[in-house]
């Protein structure tokens, strides 16, 4: 009787890595009022990190690799496209 190989199909996915920088300008869109100190602004980080992931989605952006791509298991596993 001749030996069967048989084998399973994992599905994995993976995903580069990449690193870019953007300027985002100091203007009312990212100052607020200091709470302790109503006379001074302060810059709101939070509304500096959105302004700068709306910039990073432009052509001009120069994006980097950043190490090695993160391979790893898919959370769907599904049947390969020829099966």
């Amino acid at each position: 009787m001749e030996a069967k190989d048989y084998s399973i199909s994992v599905r994995l996915r993976r995903t580069k890595i990449e690193y870019a920088f953007v300027s985002v300008p100091m203007d009312e869109k990212v100052m607020e009022q200091h709470p302790d100190e109503p006379e001074n602004l302060r810059v709101n980080s939070e509304k500096v990190f959105e302004i700068a992931k709306r910039m990073a989605s432009d052509s001009d952006v120069l994006w980097a690799p950043e190490g090695e791509p993160l391979i790893e298991i898919h959370p769907f596993q599904t049947a390969p496209p020829r099966a």
